[in-house]
C-alpha cells in the first residue's frame, strides 16, 4: 500500500501561482510514476501532468508553459503559474507502479 498526502491548494486570483505538494509513504517502489489529475465539476477527470522515475514529464496541452512538475524522492510537486478560472478543480495526486494509488484531493480555486 502507498499513502499519498497532498497540500498546497487554496484560492488565488487569476494570474496568480500556487505550488501543490504530494508526499508518498508506504511500500514505495523504484521505477514508479507520479502525477496529478484534476476533476473539474461537470467534466471528466483529466491528466494534468506526470513524471516518471527517470524524470520524463508529460502535460496536458492546456497547462503547457504554465505548470511544472518535479519530484524529489517520494515527493512530487506541481508549480502552477498564470492560473486562470478554467484551472479551478480538485487536484489529485497519484502514484503508479503496476497499480494506482490516489491522494484525497486538494481544491484549487481561481477567481477574482
Amino acid at each position: 500500500q502507498v499513502q499519498l498526502v497532498e497540500s498546497g491548494g487554496g484560492w488565488v486570483q487569476p494570474g496568480g501561482s500556487l505550488r501543490l505538494t504530494c508526499a508518498a509513504s508506504g511500500s514505495i517502489s523504484s521505477g514508479n510514476t507520479m502525477g496529478w489529475d484534476r476533476q473539474i465539476p461537470g467534466k471528466e477527470r483529466e491528466m494534468v501532468a506526470r513524471i516518471s522515475a527517470s524524470g520524463g514529464t508529460s502535460y496536458v496541452d492546456s497547462v503547457k508553459g504554465r505548470f511544472t512538475i518535479s519530484r524529489d524522492n517520494a515527493k512530487v510537486y506541481l508549480v502552477m503559474n498564470d492560473l486562470n478560472p478554467d484551472d479551478t478543480a480538485v487536484y489529485y495526486c497519484y502514484y503508479w507502479y503496476y497499480e494506482t494509488f490516489w491522494g484525497q484531493g486538494t481544491q484549487v480555486t481561481v477567481s477574482s
